[in-house]
């Protein structure tokens, strides 16, 4: 005989000027919620100039509403993978089945204005310790692009793998997985949920 069923909880982290009705977040809502998902893509503060300790607080927040022995997958695009591990990292207690990084980055290339690069610079700067993130999730997975103009593919692939243990898959075309590059669906990110 089996245990009660868990509840399935999904979190999808837009990133940077980023809106949660762009591009494919709309689409894995729908693909999650088909699988029973509870699924909540939150607006994050004051998104065009964002700020840690904001976004790892309103996901702290959210993620402590939930049961502790409640199935969570966490999704994020671009800084949204850094509030998703720097929220692990903090974390005490809760455990996470999934997480799907997608752009992810510990450094960016090519920012347009010296404004750009003050936003960044504290994400860029203040250390992760992924020694504490590891034993957060069951599993890792990272979605990169062969031709994003801003997150170094080899650079990200390594560190990813190195540092979390991640399971990275490069995709061919895809810029930086946004609305603007015309990413409406990302089958790579559900079945790396899915599978």
């Amino acid at each position: 005989m089996s245990g009660p069923q868990l509840n399935k909880h999904a979190f999808i982290i837009h990133g940077w000027d980023g809106v949660p009705e762009e591009g494919w977040f709309p689409w894995l809502k729908t693909e999650l919620e088909k699988q029973g998902y509870q699924v909540e893509v939150p607006e994050m503060p004051n998104t065009e100039h964002p700020v840690i300790s904001a976004w790892v607080g309103k996901l702290s927040e959210m993620i402590g509403a939930i049961g502790t022995d409640e199935e969570i997958v966490l999704v994020g695009h671009s800084i949204g993978c850094q509030t998703i591990l720097r929220t692990l990292e903090l974390m005490y207690g809760a455990h996470v089945t999934k997480v799907v990084l997608v752009a992810a980055w510990l450094n960016l290339v090519n920012l347009e204005s010296k404004a750009a690069e003050q936003i960044v610079e504290p994400w860029i700067k203040m250390p992760i310790d992924f020694s504490k993130i590891k034993s957060k999730a069951d599993s890792f997975t990272v979605v990169l692009s062969d031709n994003d103009e801003w997150v170094p593919l080899e650079e990200a692939k390594k560190d990813f793998e190195s540092k979390l243990g991640a399971k990275v898959i490069v995709e061919h075309n895809k810029g930086h997985f946004s609305g603007e590059d015309g990413i409406t669906e990302l089958p790579s990110a559900l079945s790396a949920i899915s599978d």
